[in-house]
């Protein structure tokens, strides 16, 4: 069911503090006609319109969102604005190729920058701060990882200028985490206020004239249509941008699955609490356990930490109530006092989740059919909030038939296979949620690196 006017603040401490109200725009009320029609008004259908905008102002662009712009990951993800990419190195390389393995790479490290100059351009307040990324490595087998991933990224020609290998005196100058062996940092990530940055990018575009209609749910996607409860939109591009709500529309319940994320803001801490943990340039951070989790100090003095844990639920189910786990947030705060002790009687002000996408075969991919005008993007396995970015330049040169170097990047026309049927979508992807944490545990008490866990990864992802 949809939620009316400052109820949508409860979804997020990003929600919460975003400035001015949170009541939907108008409801797409009977049928219409564009250029463009785009499902979903987060950060892919967003984007998509801004650079077509950008491209040809005169263009009719139409985005049909089921509840507000920036309701789902948009807007209430970790804040990271990273190069990540969730197909490695060398399956982009099997994919198509060394060169093109290396473009995509860069084109994602060119994309952080890229949303850091919209947001200065437009004037976009989200708490932007390009810190990086610095990733602990906090047990033998994690400083393992943490080695390997420089090895390969030096295989492919990326060096220390991209990504780096820190000895633990460094790693401790720029966090105070405990236990750090060593660690991993790249420059190409910056912290930001996600909530801030899509409620900012859909006023943009709504002073350029493209329409959203907030509160309009779209059923399904045809040649030439965008069918919602409230109307039908014809256009000669339809565009599919939802994400980790995907499997809600007719035909792509097998398309992605919907894992949940959770997440976990503290109270503003006091400076002395923040002189101990560092990250004082905001770099976000993690460290290299196989459950990610991920975080970041924010622009007002707190920690916003999150990561998996949750299940998944049975035929992709997605209900308001799958976004709080109390033993999920309990967890959650436990690993952060466990990495940083100084945070033992912290006060958490703010818990709350969301499903984020997940293909079958982990790589996200963008596209559209030049002989019905139905286009998509997604499958960020929540490395989405720069990813998406790339992906509406892409679908925008797509659109207006560009032939640029972005057209020809190796996700570009990727199709991913079908999830599994029930019930072995629910046993696999849960199992491999268990084997992750049962990993984790194992090398924390051994110090070696799991099997296992590499085991099941790789069958997840081939």
């Amino acid at each position: 069911m949809s939620q009316h006017g400052d109820e949508y603040r409860r979804l997020s401490f990003w929600h919460d503090t975003v400035p001015g109200p949170l009541y939907p725009g108008p409801s797409l009320d009977g049928n219409t006609e564009a250029d463009v029609a785009i499902a979903g008004a987060g950060l892919t259908g967003l984007w998509t319109a801004y650079y077509l905008s950008m491209a040809n102002p005169e263009l009719r662009i139409v985005l049909c969102e089921r509840e507000i712009a920036g309701f789902g990951a948009s807007g209430r993800n970790g804040g990271w604005c990273s190069a990540l990419f969730p197909a490695s190195l060398p399956k982009l390389e099997r994919m198509a190729g060394r060169e093109a393995a290396i473009a995509m790479y860069q084109a994602m490290q060119q994309t952080v920058d890229e949303v850091g100059k919209v947001v200065a351009d437009e004037g976009i307040d989200c708490h932007w701060a390009k810190g990086g990324t610095i990733q602990f490595a906090r047990s033998p087998a994690q400083l393992e990882r943490a080695k390997d991933e420089i090895h390969e990224a030096r295989l492919y020609g990326f060096d220390d200028a991209d990504v780096r290998l820190l000895s633990a005196a460094e790693a401790r100058e720029l966090g105070g985490v405990s236990s750090v062996l060593g660690g991993v940092f790249t420059p190409h990530c910056a912290a930001i206020h996600p909530a801030r940055l899509t409620r900012g990018l859909a006023d943009v575009l709504r002073a350029r004239g493209v329409l959203i209609y907030e509160q309009t749910e779209v059923q399904r996607l045809e040649p030439g249509r965008l069918i919602t409860s409230s109307g039908t939109v014809r256009a000669r591009h339809v565009i599919r941008a939802t994400e980790g709500y995907t499997a809600r529309l007719a035909g792509k319940e097998r398309a992605v699955v919907p894992v949940y994320s959770l997440v976990v803001a503290t109270a503003p801490l006091p400076e002395t609490q923040l002189e101990q943990i560092g990250l004082a340039t905001r770099p976000t951070f993690n460290d290299l356990r196989h459950l990610i989790i991920y975080g970041q100090r924010t622009a007002d003095g707190r920690l916003v930490f999150g990561g998996r844990g949750a299940p998944y639920h049975y035929r992709s189910e997605i209900q308001p109530s799958f976004d709080r786990v109390p033993e999920v947030f309990s967890a959650l705060r436990k690993t952060l006092i466990e990495l940083f002790p100084v945070l033992e009687d912290v006060a958490i002000s703010h818990a709350w989740g969301g499903p984020i996408g997940i293909p079958r075969d982990w790589c996200a991919s963008v596209g559209i059919d030049p002989a019905t005008g139905v286009g998509w993007a997604g499958g960020y396995v929540g490395d989405g909030l720069s990813t998406t970015n790339l992906a509406g330049r892409t679908l925008a040169d797509l659109i207006t038939g560009k032939d640029s170097e972005l057209t020809r990047l190796p996700w570009v026309g990727h199709r991913s296979p079908p999830w599994e049927r029930e019930p072995f979508r629910w046993l696999g992807v849960n199992a491999g949620l268990r084997v992750m944490s049962w990993a984790d545990r194992a090398e924390a008490r051994t110090g070696r690196p799991s099997r296992a866990a590499a085991a099941f990864s790789n069958f997840l992802r081939s």
